[in-house]
C-alpha cells in the first residue's frame, strides 16, 4: 500500500514553517564561530601574561561576579555563550566548578533542553473514528432520562441497538454535558423535593438589656416559609419544657393541609426522647442532622439570621415579655408581608391579589416596632 504524497497546499506550509528555524540556525552558528574565535585569541594574549597579573584579574572578576549576582538573580544567556560555556566548565577540575556563575544544574538543564529541541518530529497518532451526530444525540438522550447509568451501561444499551461505540468515546461526548454516574440526593435536593411535608425546629438565645440569657423555640415550615414561636422563657430550658411547647403546638400541626412526615432538628440534648415522642405519636419520622453541620437545617439557621439582623439586634430587650411581643409583632410581618426570595418574591401566608386597576392610587405606610418595620399598601379606591 503505497503512502499518499502530501498535497502542494501542505508542502507549502511546513516550507514556511521551516524557513524561520533554519534562519535562527544559521545566525546562531555565526555567532558560536564569532565566540570561539575570540575565546581562541584571549587564550593566546593569556600565554604572554606572567602569572601574577592573572591572579589579580582573577580576583578582580570574581568581586565582579559577585556583585552582579546580588543584582541579578538569574542572568539570561544565549544559545552560544551556552555552548562555550559548558565547554569551558568541562576542563575545569570538578572541585572548582561550583564556584562559576554557571552550576552543574544549569549544564544539565541546558542539555535537556537540546534534547527536547532535537526530537522535533510530531508524534503521530492513530486519528479516531467520528462519531456520527445521530449516535452523539442518542447518547446524550441516553445519559439525560437515566442518570444512574454509567458509560458501560450505556454502552450495552447501544449494542443491543445495533451501534457499536466504546466507553472512551462516551465519555468523550457526554463530558462536557454531564459526567453520568451514581447519583445521590444532598441535604438541599432532599429537603426542596419534600418541603411540603417537612417543619423544622430550633433554638436560639437572646441577652436582654439586663444580660440576661433569653430562650426561643421556633418552627418552621420548610414549604411556605411560616414560622411559628414556640415559646420564649428566661429560665433555662431543659428537655421538659419543650416536650410541652411540642404538645401546646399540636393543634397547629393538625390544620395543615398537607399532613406532616419529617421533623428537622440538631442533636441538642433538649430535643432528646421525650420531644421526639410527641411526633412518632402523630406519625412523623425524626430527622437529626450530622454533628457541627448547621447547613442541614438552613432554613431554620437562615430564620435566625434573618431576626436578628431585621429585628432582635437592632432592638434592646427588656424582659420576656418584651421579647415575646417584639417577636410576635416580626413573625406577624414575617408571614403575612415580608416577601421571600425563595417563594419567588411571595408572602408565606398570601396576600391580597394585586389589582392593576389602581395602580395609580397613593401608597401608604404602616409602622411597626417603633418603625422599625414598614410596610406599604395602596390605598383603597
Amino acid at each position: 500500500m503505497s503512502r499518499e504524497s502530501p498535497c502542494p497546499d501542505q508542502a507549502k506550509t511546513v516550507e514556511i514553517s521551516l524557513a524561520p528555524l533554519a534562519k535562527q540556525t544559521l545566525s546562531m552558528l555565526v555567532r558560536l564561530v564569532a565566540l570561539l574565535s575570540r575565546q581562541m585569541f584571549r587564550l593566546v594574549l593569556l600565554t604572554c601574561r606572567s602569572s601574577r597579573s592573572k591572579d589579580i584579574e582573577l580576583l578582580v572578576l570574581r568581586q565582579e561576579v559577585g556583585v552582579l549576582r546580588r543584582q541579578v538573580s538569574r542572568p539570561k544567556v544565549r544559545p552560544e555563550e551556552r555552548i562555550v560555556l559548558t565547554v569551558l566548565q568541562r576542563l575545569r577540575p570538578v572541585s572548582e566548578r561550583m564556584s562559576s556563575l554557571v552550576t552543574p544544574d544549569t549544564i544539565r538543564r541546558w542539555h535537556r533542553e537540546l534534547v527536547r529541541r532535537k526530537w522535533t518530529r510530531p508524534h503521530r497518532m492513530t486519528p479516531r473514528r467520528a462519531v456520527s451526530l445521530q449516535t452523539q444525540l442518542l447518547v446524550w438522550r441516553m445519559a439525560k432520562e437515566n442518570p444512574l447509568w454509567g458509560y458501560r451501561r450505556i454502552q450495552g444499551e447501544l449494542l443491543k441497538l445495533g451501534i457499536e461505540i466504546s466507553a472512551s468515546s462516551i465519555r468523550r461526548v457526554i463530558a462536557p454535558k454531564r459526567r453520568p454516574g451514581p447519583k445521590r440526593d444532598t441535604w438541599s435536593q432532599f429537603m426542596r423535593n419534600q418541603a411540603a411535608s417537612i417543619i423544622a425546629c430550633d433554638l436560639f438565645t437572646v441577652e436582654s438589656i439586663r444580660m440576661k440569657t433569653l430562650h426561643v423555640l421556633f418552627f418552621i415550615d420548610l414549604h411556605s416559609r411560616r414560622v411559628i414561636i414556640g415559646g420564649v422563657t428566661d429560665q433555662a430550658t431543659n428537655l421538659r419544657w419543650c416536650t410541652q411547647i411540642a404538645r401546646n403546638l399540636s393543634e397547629a400541626r393538625e390544620g395543615r393541609p398537607t399532613p406532616l412526615k419529617f421533623l428537622v432538628h440538631d442533636r441538642d440534648k433538649r430535643f432528646g426522647a421525650m420531644f421526639d415522642e410527641v411526633f412518632k405519636a402523630e406519625g412523623v419520622n425524626i430527622i437529626r442532622t450530622p454533628w457541627r453541620a448547621p447547613r442541614a437545617n438552613a432554613y431554620a439557621e437562615r430564620f435566625v439570621r434573618t431576626v436578628r439582623t431585621e429585628c432582635l439586634d437592632r432592638v434592646f430587650i427588656l424582659s420576656e415579655r418584651h421579647l415575646q411581643s417584639v417577636l410576635n409583632t416580626y413573625v406577624n410581618h414575617y408571614n403575612q408581608e415580608r416577601p421571600h426570595r425563595g417563594l419567588e418574591l411571595q408572602i408565606p401566608e398570601g396576600g391580597p391579589p394585586v389589582r392593576h386597576i389602581n395602580a395609580d392610587g397613593p401608597i401608604l405606610r404602616r409602622d411597626r416596632l417603633g418603625g422599625l418595620i414598614h410596610e406599604y399598601h395602596r390605598k383603597a379606591a
